[in-house]
């Protein structure tokens, strides 16, 4: 094989990977608890949603930016830039960012349940194993691009139902697209922070920025030469992540403008307001649709979840780096047992989507700060002025929003409920 052969593979294959971790890291974002908090604030703010996920995108490319930026140009973990800023402040971020990404994966399991249940009748106790199955079948294959391959396909079929469900319900697109710039909140702009946070949260806080960041390193994707391609995939990861959210939005919308209260007790006993959504607004046909979807989600973000707790991990225990796959596996594993233990996790997909809201100070912090030394970034990197302000007033808003904004006590609501 030529030189110019040879060279035109290794950039496709590096595409390939750059993609792959936008999806990994849009992907993992777009779990059961995606869809649940979509349907709800859809269904509270109507029109003015559109605001919600606008401000919420802005302040995720804020953060994603940063993040993939500082980590790429380092080649090092978020753990280890921590412990170079403050040694062990690396081991508290990893232990916060794993336990958010158990309790999120433990949601993920009942999520990709209740797909199977919506989409084949599977009774919710067998859904579960073969949720965590499916999930512990990418990383019993030694192939180093199924992860990728599974995450591109799913999020692709995801997209497409919903898009084909947002024609079903014909949402009044001009005016989503008026409030959305324009938004008329009746009890106040303040009414926005609750969900902008959640989706902050949701989209890029805890686990789940570094999961794309991570997967560039473990593909030895990181350096200045590098660095114009990984902010391109960090962009592209939020703006998929983004995409979805909209277009479910839209098709949420049109069910809500049509006069139906998906937060509504339903007869039919179906206690998921998205689900609601989808048999209303596309029969019953729709309604095994969004089992599909649901399983989608659920699996992509058990399979995002577990793969980047680990990678916090395996930089602070030789064993683990040693075993990932078996750590990654057994995670899962404990995930579906406490699932299947414990029965429904009321609210914990809203919940935890807001507590990693409360991770997101410290990450950035640590990120911005690293983006400084040079014992992390090096002599010749300057980080952009523009983006550190950006990420300081992202940190400014959400201690603000934690201490005063109320939203605590909404965490508090949401748990009692």
């Amino acid at each position: 094989m030529s030189n110019k052969l040879k060279g035109a593979v290794k950039d496709r294959s590096k595409a390939q990977v750059l993609l792959g971790a936008a999806f990994i890291m849009a992907i993992s974002a777009i779990g059961p608890g995606f869809l649940t908090q979509t349907a709800r604030f859809t269904a509270e703010h109507g029109p003015n949603h559109g605001f919600i996920i606008l401000i919420s995108l802005l302040l995720g490319l804020g953060v994603q930016l940063n993040v993939w930026r500082v980590i790429g140009i380092s080649g090092m973990r978020g753990q280890d830039i921590a412990n170079k800023i403050f040694p062990g402040l690396g081991w508290f971020m990893a232990f916060l960012i794993v336990l958010g990404g158990f309790a999120f994966n433990i949601g993920n399991v009942g999520g990709s349940a209740l797909g199977l249940n919506a989409m084949l009748g599977v009774p919710q106790e067998w859904g579960y194993w073969i949720g965590g199955g499916l999930a512990i079948f990418v990383f019993i294959s030694k192939s180093r691009t199924i992860m990728d391959w599974v995450m591109k396909i799913l999020g692709v079929v995801m997209i497409l139902i919903v898009i084909g469900v947002m024609f079903r319900t014909q949402p009044p697109l001009g005016e989503a697209a008026l409030r959305t710039v324009v938004p008329q909140f009746y009890d106040g702009i303040a009414a926005a922070w609750f969900p902008i946070m959640t989706y902050l949260g949701g989209t890029v806080g805890g686990y789940i920025t570094f999961s794309g960041a991570h997967r560039l390193l473990d593909s030895n994707i990181s350096g200045k030469e590098n660095l114009k391609k990984i902010t391109t995939s960090s962009v592209q990861g939020i703006s998929i992540a983004t995409l979805m959210r909209i277009v479910l939005f839209l098709a949420i919308f049109g069910v809500v403008v049509a006069g139906y209260n998906i937060m509504a007790p339903d007869p039919d006993h179906i206690d998921n307001p998205a689900a609601r959504a989808f048999l209303h607004g596309a029969g019953m046909i729709g309604y095994r649709f969004f089992g599909l979807v649901l399983l989608a989600a659920g699996l992509t973000s058990i399979i995002g979840a577990a793969y980047t707790s680990v990678t916090f991990m395996k930089t602070l225990f030789k064993v683990v780096e040693k075993y990932e796959r078996q750590f990654i596996i057994g995670m899962i594993v404990i995930s579906t047992l406490v699932m299947w233990l414990v029965g429904q996790p009321a609210n914990l997909l809203v919940v935890v989507g807001f507590l990693n809201s409360l991770i997101l100070p410290l990450t950035l912090t640590v990120v911005l700060i690293g983006s400084r030394k040079k014992d992390v970034v090096g002599t010749e990197y300057k980080h952009p002025i523009w983006l550190s302000i950006f990420g300081i007033v992202i940190i400014l808003a959400t201690i603000y929003f934690i201490i005063f904004g109320g939203g605590l006590d909404q965490i508090v609501n949401l748990m009692r409920g």
